[in-house]
């Protein structure tokens, strides 16, 4: 059996940090793996709390009368060097629940108000993003979005534009421009159903 004997921090950042773990594969071999964390020290690493609390929000969200926009940001990722499309995300700050973050991000990010909607946990509870690398779990919020775009929440570090999009631009995005995994995927829902994007959620 797999298993990890050992953790060290590398890093002392406020955001993200990086882990050495001494490890043993399946069959006894020894093992050397780097995770990054959310997590400020090892006590508080999901390995050791066995917890998948949300350390970020995502947020789909439709936009119009109709509803016939999905709420993207195009925002700037230094991993790329470049641009890429997603939804507005952010991280839940202690003691906020991940609702909470979703309305206060979405404002932040976009000026506009998110209206959420109510669901089974299995839709919106925290899933691992990417395990491979991290231990980072994000809690999904759903909803509308209303008012007007505005960029006065952004912080210095924040370098993005948001795109209320229609389903010609949203084709466009996906055949041309970098997108952001899961909202791909969401977006694919978002062009298969244009009565009601959000069906898929009402189904059980």
């Amino acid at each position: 059996m797999s298993r990890v004997r050992q953790i060290e921090k590398l890093t002392d950042n406020k955001h993200l940090n990086m882990y050495y773990l001494k490890a043993e594969n399946r069959l006894g071999g020894e093992v050397n793996y780097y995770v990054a964390s959310r997590a400020k020290s090892i006590e508080k690493m999901k390995i050791k709390t066995g917890d998948n609390h949300p350390d970020g929000v995502i947020i789909y969200s439709l936009y119009g009368e109709k509803r016939d926009k999905v709420v993207l940001v195009r925002q700037y990722r230094y991993a790329i060097d470049g641009y890429i499309y997603e939804f507005p995300a952010g991280l839940v700050d202690e003691g906020e629940t991940y609702q909470e973050a979703a309305s206060r991000e979405m404002m932040e990010e976009t000026g506009l108000r998110l209206e959420a909607l109510k669901l089974e946990d299995m839709y919106q509870k925290p899933y691992y993003t990417t395990i491979g690398m991290t231990d980072e779990c994000c809690a999904t919020v759903y909803g509308y979005a209303f008012g007007e775009v505005n960029s006065d929440g952004l912080e210095d570090t924040e370098d993005l534009e948001v795109v209320l999009a229609d389903r010609e631009e949203v084709r466009r995005i996906l055949r041309e421009e970098r997108v952001a995994i899961m909202c791909a995927y969401m977006l694919m829902h978002f062009l298969e159903d244009e009565q009601d994007p959000f069906a898929f959620l009402k189904n059980h």
